[in-house]
């Protein structure tokens, strides 16, 4: 995601002007389910295509219409720039977070990535 924000109104309107390969990276973070997270390394690797770069800019351009927080950084580092609204979800999901050390900017916890990654097992629908 970047800086710039998320596309909040993505959903009907981009359906039809969606690349293919967009909708299936959308449809995988559509079924990372509450509480879990996949990376965008993960993503691309259960759709055995592309890599983190290519899945990031989907999320970044697309991302609004699905649960964007769901897909992260390998290292659990919240997403600059959406680290609160993300965090406010996290806790609302009770993701697993590692809470930061005094000295971290910001304060702000990671992910606790090996509690909280998601394999994506039960999703083999969406796999093609």
């Amino acid at each position: 995601m970047s800086e710039q924000g998320f596309p909040e109104d993505a959903g009907a309107g981009y359906a039809d002007a969606l690349p293919e390969y967009a909708e299936r990276v959308l449809d995988v973070a559509e079924h990372i389910p509450p509480g879990r997270v996949m990376t965008y390394g993960d993503v691309a690797e259960w759709l055995q295509e592309g890599g983190p770069r290519q899945v990031g800019r989907v999320m970044a351009l697309y991302g609004g219409a699905v649960p964007w927080w769901r897909v992260v950084r390998a290292d659990g580092v919240l997403l600059p720039g959406h680290e609160l609204r993300a965090l406010e979800r996290y806790r609302a999901e009770g993701t697993p977070l590692k809470e930061a050390a005094r000295a971290a900017e910001g304060h702000l916890p990671r992910l606790d990535m090996r509690r909280a990654r998601w394999g994506g097992d039960e999703c083999a629908e969406v796999h093609t």
